[in-house]
């Protein structure tokens, strides 16, 4: 047979085949022979044109006669009548000889069944009723009992695959499993001598196309007696409204799939196939390479053995399935329990490292919380993490994103694949980036093919045509990881609905505290406020009588009582000084913003003027670059660059010249206003004690001020909802920054 390897035909051929009715090929197999009845006169309207073969009768002749009249059975009527509907599957009738015909002695095995609204029958050559007792009996007494004692997968197929070889005679038998991509792989054979041996071999999905498949799932037993058998086709022709077949024990049989076997050196076969739940799991395939004819009851034992294979299998995998369920259980109330205990989930997540890589049998774990990212084990570098996660926000809207070839399904970010090959991402939140990860390494593959997997085309009818060579092929596969199972997967998510708790519990604890908190800030701040208020009197009038004392005694004083005076004048007048600042600042928290547009390149140039006899007669290089618009406080943002710019003139003293920088960052949600200087700096390991009240870097004597500045910035920053820091080395200058968010806000949300 001459083949072409034309992509496009090749294209054009499978799609043909994926499209073939297979379930209406409007002809049998012609081992037997099939009726369509009406009802209720089961009268004939259709038959398989070989009666005359069977018969001695033309098909014709018997369209429109009575079934009770060819068949002389008073409970015929009665039998058909039972029937349902809901049970397609082809049930044993009764064996009946037909009153018409050139031989009336044979009896036939009368088969019927129900299905969209037809009613068939089929006839194929009856056997000895000894022979179902034959068959039965040892399967029943030795094949369950040994079923039952198989320890794994590939002892119960082998068994199974001993016991049809020995009911059915076919020359090979053999037990493939289909993986989720629907390949095959051979778990067990038996063979006689002279037959290619398949066993560890895979078959590529491809061989079975898909509406075959559904049928296999179907039906459970199909058989092929003769693979060079001419279909008998149904009369009268019936294109309009063709008959389904998928439940027919005769159903003619796709001629690529034909063309199969006889590459194989197969001339009859026969499929049982293994469902499990809704699901194709696998099949056993009989192969003989001689024609070979398997009897009705041979095939219902067959059928009862697949069916009690499939669920000893379903019970193995249930087992399987609850062990691995609890390990994965145990490890996540270890998880849960680590991060309840913690201040954060992420600290939790982090510091049972071993138990999060077992949990999902990951080579590498990553907890991701906006732009923060800890990794543990082997993972992609934190910047390919984020990468990832932002595309996950932007193209996944699933909560669990998962793939075992990173380079096919995410080809935009090759810088994963230097280090993983499957991630299972799952996402925390929907409105925050917020990601739990696992990585696997590559699994580097060695397939054995039963033939190489490749499809070519008939040159000259244009159809598929089956490869020539079973012999064995390897393939190396890579860019593969491990699957990820399903029960991974579940419990990745039942981890995440248990993390959402946790958060949200935590999130009602700090929302209980920070209602105490803003209640004992809000004394507190009453309480700075009626103090300091009522401070002012009393150090007005220390430092009045003492002036008055100076004015009215000095000169019955002496140098040393003056000096004494002088001090005590200069304390009350700091100590008023720093009351006035602490009212100040705790009415910071006591008044309303008034939001407006804010042009800081304008109240920076104001502040600058504003402040120049501060540095008259210093040598101070301004670089004041452009600033924009925001939506603020105007006062209050106006005394926090005030109080930046005048310790920026202060730190600089004694530096010639002096450089005061001032400028802003626009960035996506927020912008970045920084004051920089070359003056003393200071030591970062102190930068937590810069904006607390009364905290002070530098001596007194050094550098005045009340500790009170910096407090004040970052109380009017934290009201707008922005945030504050600083970076700095000793004697190498200080910057001081301030944020202050984008979003527009209404004085009525403060």
């Amino acid at each position: 047979m001459a083949t072409v390897e034309d992509p496009a035909a090749l294209a054009h051929a499978i799609a043909n085949c994926a499209n073939e009715p297979i379930h209406i090929p409007e002809s049998i197999q012609p081992h037997g022979f099939l009726f369509v009845l009406d009802e209720p006169g089961l009268r004939v309207v259709r038959a398989s044109a070989n009666t005359r073969e069977w018969l001695g009768i033309e098909a014709t002749t018997l369209i429109g006669r009575p079934l009770t009249e060819l068949i002389d059975d008073p409970a015929l009527a009665s039998r058909l009548e039972s029937l349902e509907e809901g049970d397609p599957n082809p049930f044993h009738l009764s064996d009946v000889r037909l009153t018409t015909g050139h031989d009336a002695s044979t009896t036939f095995a009368l088969m019927g069944h129900r299905y969209k609204g037809r009613l068939i029958v089929e006839f194929e050559r009856a056997v000895d009723p000894s022979q179902a007792y034959d068959t039965l009996y040892p399967l029943m007494r030795t094949f369950v009992l040994h079923l039952q004692q198989a320890s794994g997968l590939e002892s119960l197929c082998a068994l199974a695959v001993r016991e049809v070889k020995r009911i059915t005679g076919f020359g090979r038998v053999k037990a493939y499993r289909f993986d989720d991509e629907g390949n095959g792989t051979v778990l067990a054979e038996e063979a006689d001598a002279g037959y290619p041996s398949y066993l560890g071999l895979c078959f590529p999905a491809s061989d079975i196309p898909p509406q075959a498949r559904r049928l296999y799932r179907d039906n459970l037993v199909r058989v092929i007696p003769d693979a060079t058998y001419r279909p008998a086709p149904l009369l009268p022709a019936a294109p309009d409204r063709p008959l389904d077949l998928s439940f027919a024990s005769l159903r003619s049989v796709s001629p690529v799939h034909l063309q199969y076997m006889r590459n194989m050196g197969t001339l009859a076969s026969m499929s049982i196939s293994i469902v499990i739940g809704d699901r194709l799991w696998g099949l056993i395939s009989c192969h003989h390479a001689q024609p070979r004819v398997v009897s009705y009851h041979t095939r219902t034992a067959c059928e009862l053995l697949g069916r009690m294979l499939a669920l000893q299998i379903e019970a193995k995998e249930s087992h399987a399935l609850a062990q691995r369920k609890l390990v994965l259980r145990q490890q996540l109330v270890h998880l849960l329990s680590a991060m309840a205990d913690r201040d954060s989930v992420v600290e939790g997540f982090m510091c049972l490292q071993d138990v999060v890589l077992n949990f999902a049998s990951a080579d590498g774990a990553a907890i991701v919380s906006g732009e923060q990212c800890e990794c543990a084990g082997s993972t992609p570098p934190s910047e390919a993490i984020l990468a990832l996660t932002r595309w996950l926000g932007e193209h996944s809207d699933q909560v669990a994103f998962q793939t075992d070839n990173l380079g096919r399904d995410l080809p935009q970010l090759p810088q994963l694949t230097e280090q993983a090959a499957g991630i299972l991402a799952i996402s925390i939140s929907r409105l925050h980036p917020h990601y739990l990860i696992w990585f696997r390494q590559e699994r580097v593959k060695s397939i054995r093919w039963a033939g190489k997997p490749e499809k070519l085309v008939d040159a000259d009818s244009g159809a598929l045509s089956p490869r020539h060579s079973f012999d064995s092929w390897q393939q190396t596969v890579r860019g593969h990881s491990r699957p990820w199972e399903p029960v991974e997967v579940e419990c990745a998510l039942e981890l995440r609905n248990a993390v959402l708790g946790i958060v949200l519990r935590k999130a009602e604890e700090m929302a209980q505290l920070a209602g105490e908190l803003k209640e004992s800030n809000q004394e507190l701040e009453a309480f700075s406020y009626s103090v300091s208020h009522d401070l002012r009197a009393p150090l007005r009038h220390i430092a009045g009588y003492a002036e008055l004392l100076a004015d009215l005694e000095g000169g019955k004083l002496s140098e040393r009582g003056l000096r004494f005076l002088d001090n005590i004048g200069d304390a009350a007048r700091f100590a008023g000084t720093l009351v006035d600042n602490l009212l100040s600042f705790s009415q910071m928290g006591r008044s309303a913003l008034r939001l407006s547009d804010v042009n800081l390149a304008a109240l920076v140039e104001s502040i600058h003027r504003e402040m120049a006899p501060d540095y008259e007669g210093r040598a101070i290089e301004w670089r004041l670059h452009p600033m924009p618009i925001v939506v603020a406080d105007a006062a209050f943002i106006h005394l926090a660059l005030r109080n930046l710019i005048a310790n920026a003139i202060k730190y600089t003293r004694g530096r010639t010249p002096a450089t005061i920088e001032i400028g802003a960052e626009e960035r996506t949600d927020e912008v970045i206003v920084y004051v920089r200087d070359n003056g003393v700096g200071f030591n970062m390991k102190y930068s937590g004690k810069l904006f607390g009240v009364f905290q002070r870097l530098h001596r007194m004597e050094e550098f005045e001020g009340t500790g009170i500045g910096l407090a004040s910035v970052r109380r009017i920053v934290e009201r707008h909802d922005g945030r504050v820091w600083a970076e700095s080395e000793p004697d190498k200058g200080a910057t001081f920054f301030f944020s202050l968010p984008k979003t527009p806000y209404s004085a009525s949300q403060h």
